[in-house]
């Protein structure tokens, strides 16, 4: 076994590496040229199964979060906090697989995801795998066998919540079931991160779209109402992100009670004590039982000291920070620029969110709308992005939005910046990188300023600019005026 991310370094060679490379252009080309093409749910469904079940025999790809995962686990098994102490407090038994930027930072996982963690690290070490298939194994990865089945089950279980979730919020939205689904999980990042990693975004994700759903599905029904609620609870207690859907799921039940007219305050308290109410219960709930405290949140901190102008506002970040260092060395303009960056998606965030609210023709359509255009922000200002994160917005956008050609993109050349042993592209290519994605993101800003501009004088937009790409201003506008589909 030559590739994958193993415990120990220097774990493939060329050839491992091409042919990465060759699987991943292979399945970004099918997943793009079927993007468009009208399949059956149940032919959709088996072609992303037979594309993903490899991954799931396969070690850790793409990323060494699993050695984290187990270490986080192992933490709070040995009745240890993993909110106040690190891999390096044991230290943990996989310490030396654990990026050295990671072994001496708390974890930003919520409290859900460490009783799951602690369960498969206890598990892994009462129930040994059969020996016969540790000595199939390599010997660094023999003992972490059952852990590694166990972390990718939860991950396959998140997929799944997705794939049954979806097709009821793309009925909503007026979107084919089957092209959701495609869009959604057909994609080079499934399989060879999200269950080949294995990562919790799935266990995330298949949470908060199956809170949505239920909510869809079930409108006006108290019950569903807070089991909506208490799923997407689930969901942030695995991950902060889901947090994003809360707001506009409020929306989703104060819409399903203002039907065709602006949704009122009592809407909106009906929303937010059924929706935001259990979500925050079960939160509560989880913590307390974990015996744990909200330490994860000042643990979200830490990740930001990964520098990579994946981000766009480190990117920007570290442009002024070249610039800038010409005259004084010590100068680092990254911190500044990610503030402001937080600054601007608190109030994008709430522009989109009030848009939502303001829709009078289809007010839940309009959230959901709303919800993928708030992951869209998320993830461009957010201060770290790696290539999983694509899912978040486009699983949402999969199912209420046709023009998503961008966001597949982005996903397709996501996948190539990270090689199989967890070592990502961007880190060796900072500078020019940094001053490259800057000077492109002003290109953009300029060329959505002329738009704009040409609209408020009545001029006609020029047909050659393309007509898919999904924005985060026309996301935006879309949330307020109801026009998610075209």
């Amino acid at each position: 076994m030559r590739g994958g991310a193993l415990p120990a370094s220097g774990n493939h060679d060329a050839l491992v590496i091409l042919l990465w490379l060759a699987g991943t252009a292979l399945m970004g080309y099918a997943w793009w040229a079927g993007r468009d093409r009208e399949h059956s749910v149940r032919w959709t469904l088996g072609t992303i199964a037979l594309w993903t079940a490899p991954f799931l025999v396969l070690p850790p790809l793409g990323s060494r979060d699993f050695y984290s995962y187990n270490c986080q686990g192992e933490l709070y098994a040995r009745g240890l906090s993993p909110y106040t102490a690190t891999a390096e407090t044991l230290p943990c038994t996989w310490l030396g697989a654990v990026p050295p930027i990671w072994q001496d930072t708390v974890t930003p996982y919520g409290p859900l995801f460490v009783l799951l963690a602690a369960l498969i690290v206890v598990a892994g070490q009462a129930l040994p795998p059969l020996p016969a298939i540790v000595d199939a194994l390599p010997p660094q990865l023999g003992s972490l066998l059952l852990p590694l089945v166990l972390f990718r089950l939860a991950a396959l279980a998140g997929v799944l919540a997705v794939a049954a979730g979806l097709p009821v919020l793309a009925r909503r939205c007026g979107v084919a079931p089957a092209r959701a689904l495609w869009l959604a999980l057909a994609g080079p990042l499934i399989g060879a991160h999200l269950l080949g990693g294995p990562h919790n975004d799935a266990m995330m994700l298949g949470l908060m779209v199956a809170g949505l759903a239920v909510l869809v599905r079930f409108p006006r029904r108290p019950v569903a109402t807070v089991a909506g609620g208490v799923l997407l609870g689930a969901a942030v207690a695995v991950k902060a992100s889901a947090l994003i859907a809360v707001p506009f799921a409020v929306l989703i039940v104060a819409g399903t009670q203002a039907v065709h007219r602006r949704i009122g305050l009592r809407d909106l308290v009906a929303g937010t004590v059924g929706v935001a109410a259990a979500g925050a219960a079960t939160l509560a709930g989880i913590t307390l039982l974990a015996g744990l405290d909200l330490g994860w949140v000042a643990g979200l901190k830490d990740s930001e000291a990964l520098v990579q102008f994946s981000s766009m506002p480190t990117a920007v970040g570290m442009t002024v920070t070249y610039a800038g260092q010409l005259v004084d060395k010590g100068f680092d303009a990254v911190p500044a620029v990610r503030s402001v960056a937080f600054v601007l998606l608190a109030v994008v965030l709430v522009v989109i969110w009030v848009r939502a609210l303001r829709n009078r023709t289809d007010p839940v359509r309009a959230a959901l709308t709303g919800a993928a255009a708030a992951m869209v922000a998320t993830v461009a200002l957010a201060p770290v992005f790696l290539p999983w994160y694509t899912l978040w917005p486009l699983t949402l956008l999969a199912a209420t939005a046709v023009r998503v050609r961008a966001v597949m993109l982005i996903a397709i050349v996501a996948a190539f910046t990270v090689l199989p042993d967890g070592s990502g592209l961007v880190r060796h290519l900072k500078f020019p990188g940094a001053p490259l994605v800057t000077c492109y993101l002003a290109y953009l800003g300029v060329r959505q300023l002329r738009r704009l501009v040409r609209r408020r004088r009545g001029q006609p937009v020029s047909e050659a600019e393309p007509s898919t790409r999904v924005t985060l201003t026309s996301m935006t506008t879309r949330a307020g005026l109801g026009r998610g589909v075209r």
